[in-house]
């Protein structure tokens, strides 16, 4: 059985790879399959450019319904590569690689069905760290909206040329959305800081003094209690 790749454990982590897939459908159990793989590279938070990865599938079956999503056609994709005749390339691209992919499942599931089909034993996550993108979305604001759409608005990251999805464009813009979201804070007054208006400002904090006085309460009266439930009847 031939395999493609082996995990490298030595490899440093600071490679990133923001990977996007488009399918012919949802469920690779279908027998749906993978017509475009888009990926762009970041390395040390900077995205390089010049050493993307984007290769057009031929799926051996028809796009169907989901033309509407990418609008990718059968006639687009007639001799484009095979998934197997691509493979060797594509997994040497990523490997060691750390992925950061929105809804991971989803493309690792059509990624990792492919190399099945193949009679590769191995999956992606074997070689990959992975980073979901939109449970790290859920994390950061809860009860929000995650998808690509929302992140780029939340982040204002231009996405005007995503009419319809694209691997390398959602990969691309992915890449933005992923340096926003994880970009941080700085604190905030550094503590090597040669700033004197800072350390200042930082000495001026009034503290509350534990040995105040007591605070008075008083309390409503009958006449006042019974005022105040007329007024609400």
């Amino acid at each position: 059985m031939k395999q493609f790749y082996t995990k490298n454990k030595l490899e440093s982590m600071e490679r990133l790879i923001v990977l996007d897939t488009e399918t012919t459908g949802i469920e690779p159990s279908e027998g749906h399959r993978i017509i475009e793989i888009g990926c762009t590279e970041i390395i040390d938070r900077e995205i390089t450019e010049n050493n993307e990865y984007h290769q057009y599938v031929q799926p051996d079956r028809l796009v169907g319904d989901s033309e509407r999503i990418h609008g990718i056609k059968d006639s687009f994709l007639k001799g484009s590569p095979k998934f197997e005749e691509i493979a060797e390339e594509f997994l040497e691209y990523v490997e060691g690689a750390t992925l950061v992919i929105h809804n991971a499942p989803f493309d690792l599931g059509f990624l990792n069905h492919e190399l099945k089909l193949m009679g590769v034993d191995q999956r992606i996550e074997d070689n990959c760290t992975i980073i979901d993108s939109l449970e790290l979305s859920k994390q950061q604001r809860p009860g929000t909206m995650h998808n690509l759409d929302a992140l780029c608005r939340r982040f204002e990251i231009d996405a005007s040329a995503r009419t319809v999805h694209g691997a390398l464009l959602d990969a691309q813009i992915l890449a933005q959305v992923y340096l926003a979201m994880t970009g941080g804070q700085s604190t905030l007054f550094s503590d090597n800081s040669n700033n004197d208006d800072d350390k200042a400002k930082a000495r001026a904090i009034i503290r509350v003094d534990d040995a105040r006085a007591k605070i008075k309460i008083i309390l409503a009266n009958e006449a006042e209690l019974e005022a105040h439930n007329s007024y609400f009847k």
